[in-house]
């Protein structure tokens, strides 16, 4: 039988991962996001290194990660900012959709369908 608990609709949350070139500009976007409720909350996980093929050669940069929470009625309010704040010609944008427990999911979206501040 199926757990009804992991397939409610209203349990879902949204995690986008992006990310940046140093720590401080990965803050200062991180803090925007929930400033302004797109974001519940965003974690900052780094340094990492990425090794990728830009422009016909192999880079390996150091790198800070966000792991961004947000909930579906948020996610184009959140890649819009992060397109609009990002210093990469072409940011990392990645979104996955999950389940949560409801009570958080429930946070999630508290935290972003709060009145924007200014």
């Amino acid at each position: 039988m199926a757990d009804s608990r992991h397939s409610d609709a209203d349990s879902e949350v949204v995690l986008v991962l992006s990310t940046f070139g140093d720590l401080a500009t990965a803050e200062t976007c991180a803090r925007h996001l929930v400033e302004h409720s797109i974001a519940a909350c965003v974690q900052i996980d780094g340094p990492i290194r990425s090794v990728y093929q830009w422009k016909g050669s192999i880079e390996n940069d150091q790198e800070f990660r966000l792991l961004i929470k947000t909930s579906p009625e948020s996610l184009d309010r959140c890649v819009s900012a992060l397109k609009q704040n990002h210093s990469y010609e072409l940011p990392e944008i990645v979104v996955l959709h999950a389940q949560a427990s409801a009570a958080y999911a429930s946070w999630v979206t508290e935290q972003t369908s709060a009145k924007e501040k200014d």
